[in-house]
């Protein structure tokens, strides 16, 4: 085989789809991961809908929405009271798709499949041991012989040996010392459209419909006094009696376990993203609390947002600097992810006296108000993220008459008239290829422009009527730039691509 251009460390969703964006933009890669085949446990549950949006550009969504969850609210009990139902999932004017609940390997299977449809199959059992760079490439050896690449990029976890080998550190504190999940079969009185919190003290528990017939998965951290080697059955005994004293349910009859876990919640960042021809994207760069279901959801954010600039400079359009802006925008987009979930989690397991009271009579009753309900409901989708401070932006954003929108800032999936003068939507557009959206009565100059410095396959020229200026939208949907002078485009993206930043 060919040496690849990129080769992807990790078939988890980030590598999946990192893998997916750079194939679809006609980059050669391969994916490698040490397990010995696919996953077929649950993890990661939540798809907020900034995590189907990258999906769905991506070719790889398919039937996941019929075979999911849709969660429509929240419900917390606070000392075995109903305090607040937390209304998610409906629609408003910056989110219209729900948050869905599904396991992980689902997601992964999806895009496996959109993988293996533009031609690259996952290469299990090939565990990555050593990887030294130079100025031209990097060398790799695998558990199944040796390689060489021009980049290699670590999606291989909290425990990344891409990030060891690249001598990047990974600092961070314990957040919860031990949580306790288990995914099982059992018939609980609990509505299927919710999760269901109970908060007492120091202590909760939930319980998260999953899909197919009965199954849910329950999540709690260890109660004081519980020893620390627990099997699979201490686990779901652990579980089940919490929520069953705290659900007031006279007995909780399992009637199968599928899967049981026990972790560490740890907020770790990883100093640099980047380092010569390594990068580092998802659980590797960046781990967190799972409460809030943003874990995934920021991993395929990074997928998305590195995909189109490592495509664009091994295919030679971009110089190596547009890389750097990698880490410059999703960087803090994780910072802050970290921070928030983090403390969500102290919040919500109420570490001290002083945050339970606030807890209890303050947070919680606040999640019945309707603007509270649409500002954490809007912040968790994630459709949220700008760029609009990063190096691609600009030094005074100017918002786009009758939208609202920055350079940087997410474009909503507008409906447009392609070339053929067909209806579409501008997302159906773009996963591998930019769009460029003029009104009716301009825009030739400006798609010229950017045919010649993207590519004539990887630029959209899309119509939409009551636009007055002609807007530049990126494969990951932010706006890359708006205005009228072709001249003016064409300084922008030789900033973009040649300098890494326009400032």
């Amino acid at each position: 085989m060919c040496a690849p251009t990129v080769v992807v460390a990790g078939a988890g969703p980030t590598g999946l789809a990192l893998a997916c964006g750079l194939r679809a933009a006609g980059v050669a890669v391969r994916v490698v991961d040490k397990a010995s085949g696919p996953s077929v446990t649950s993890r990661a549950l939540g798809l907020q809908p900034r995590g189907s949006e990258v999906l769905d550009r991506l070719g790889a969504l398919g039937d996941l929405p019929n075979r999911s969850v849709p969660i429509r609210q929240v419900i917390t009990h606070v000392d075995g009271k109903l305090m607040a139902r937390l209304k998610v999932g409906q629609q408003t004017k910056l989110v219209t798709r729900p948050g869905l609940l599904m396991a992980q390997s689902e997601v992964e299977a999806r895009l496996q499949q959109r993988l293996a449809d533009l031609g690259v199959e996952v290469e299990w059992g090939q565990e990555l041991l050593t990887a030294d760079q130079d100025a031209g490439g990097v060398a790799i050896r695998l558990a199944g012989g040796q390689m060489r690449t021009d980049w290699l990029v670590g999606c291989d976890g909290a425990h990344s040996r891409v990030r060891k080998a690249a001598g990047i550190e990974f600092p961070g504190v314990a957040v919860i010392e031990r949580f306790l999940l288990a995914d099982l079969r059992a018939e609980l009185p609990l509505p299927r459209d919710a999760v269901s919190v109970w908060l007492r003290g120091d202590q909760m528990v939930g319980a998260f419909p999953l899909p197919g017939t009965s199954l849910w998965r329950l999540m709690a951290p260890a109660p004081a006094g519980t020893g620390e080697d627990l099997d699979a059955d201490d686990v779901l005994a652990v579980l089940t009696e919490v929520l069953r004293d705290e659900a007031r349910l006279p007995t909780v009859a399992v009637q199968e376990a599928l899967w049981t876990s026990t972790f560490r919640i740890h907020r770790r960042l990883a100093a640099a993203y980047r380092r010569g021809r390594i990068l580092l994207a998802g659980d590797a760069a960046h781990i967190h609390s799972p409460f809030g279901g943003q874990g995934m959801n920021t991993g395929l954010g990074d997928a998305e947002n590195l995909a189109w600039k490592l495509a664009l400079v091994t295919t030679g359009h971009a110089r190596d600097p547009l890389l750097d802006t990698y880490q410059a925008e999703r960087r803090p987009i994780a910072q802050e992810v970290l921070q928030s979930t983090s403390g969500m989690t102290r919040m919500v397991v109420g570490q001290t006296p002083v945050a339970r009271a606030m807890r209890d009579h303050l947070f919680v009753p606040l999640m019945n108000r309707t603007l509270i309900q649409r500002l954490i409901w809007e912040k968790s989708s994630q459709l949220k993220v700008s760029y609009r401070r990063g190096p691609l932006t600009g030094r005074t954003p100017v918002a786009l008459p009758g939208l609202g929108l920055h350079a940087g800032d997410r474009v909503p999936d507008l409906q447009c008239t392609g070339e053929d003068g067909s209806r579409t939507r501008l997302h159906a557009e773009l996963g591998s290829r930019w769009a460029l959206i003029a009104p009716t009565t301009m825009g030739e100059g400006c798609a010229a422009v950017a045919r010649r410095h993207l590519g004539d396959a990887k630029t959209a020229v899309l119509t939409a009527t009551g636009r007055g200026q002609v807007m530049l939208v990126r494969p990951d949907a932010h706006l890359a730039w708006r205005g009228t002078s072709p001249a003016e485009l064409d300084r922008r993206l030789t900033r973009i691509l040649v300098h890494g930043s326009i400032r």
